[in-house]
């Protein structure tokens, strides 16, 4: 008892120093992070106090700052970042949806391989501004349009990369399977599919990315509410400030989205032992 309770603290002073070592790497990375832009704010607002930029093309981070916060307090921000917020997922919903079913059928068939992909391929190169205007002439400035739109923007990064990561499962893999007497079902479920979520949660971040870039472009073709029918209404009228709080929330809401991906990733791939870079550990 005595030998258990001498080994007992120091293995609890090993966790406390391993706990604290990781949360002194979140904040160090967190500052370094921080000191490109911050750096910047400072040069752009001397430069634009001092009057080296012109402040209706380039207004200053304090003007833009007061913008932002006018636009908050009126409530005009939040509801047309609802308003995208729900499209944005909306689309990628269905089109994630579609592009991991996909991705896992034409993973798993070489058949289908053969019939689908040159298609899907050959798609998957047309840009967002040349299909737009199709889609409104065949569904009008609805919101159909626009779904299917974001949708097929959020389509091709998942199923590209579900497809890539099934057919990229080591072969071993399906050796030790059968050593194991799996059936088919285990071999997908126990097997392939675990060892295909890098690839799977890589796509997700892609098609949620190409999902925000698929919304500005729907609505500024055609839309009367929303952060890209902001953009578009101040840049008619030279509110430039107006302009860059949209740029700003769609960074912002773009960066969070892809951190909260990033996290559900940590979780599901913990099992996971990959190089993180020097000194990451």
């Amino acid at each position: 008892m005595r030998a258990e309770k001498a080994v007992i603290p120091p293995l609890i002073q090993k966790k406390n120093s391993v706990k604290r070592r990781k949360l002194y790497l979140r904040a160090s990375n967190m500052v370094l992070g921080l000191i490109v832009p911050v750096c910047l704010l400072i040069a752009w607002e001397v430069a634009g106090t001092m009057g080296y930029l012109n402040p209706v093309l380039l207004p200053t981070p304090s003007s833009i700052w007061k913008e932002l916060v006018s636009m908050t307090e009126t409530g005009e921000l939040v509801r047309h970042l609802g308003i995208s917020t729900w499209r944005a997922l909306l689309g990628f919903l269905i089109g994630g949806g579609l592009g991991l079913t996909m991705g896992l059928w034409v993973g798993f068939s070489y058949k289908t391989e053969r019939l689908l992909d040159p298609s899907f391929q050959m798609l998957r190169t047309l840009p967002h501004l040349a299909i737009a205007p199709l889609f409104i002439l065949w569904f009008g400035f609805g919101e159909t349009s626009k779904l299917l739109l974001i949708a097929k923007g959020a389509f091709f990064p998942l199923y590209v990369n579900t497809f890539l990561g099934i057919r990229s499962v080591d072969s071993k893999l399906f050796d030790v399977g059968q050593v194991l007497q799996f059936s088919k079902w285990q071999m997908i479920t126990k097997l392939i599919l675990p060892a295909s979520l890098p690839n799977i949660f890589l796509g997700i971040r892609l098609s949620v990315s190409v999902a925000w870039l698929g919304l500005v472009v729907a609505e500024l073709m055609g839309s009367s509410a929303g952060l890209g029918y902001l953009i578009n209404d101040a840049r008619s009228f030279s509110l430039t400030t107006v302009v860059f709080v949209g740029i700003i929330v769609f960074a912002f809401v773009g960066k969070l989205s892809d951190s909260i991906i990033k996290l559900l990733e940590a979780r599901a791939l913990r099992w996971q032992d990959g190089f993180k870079g020097e000194e990451a550990k």
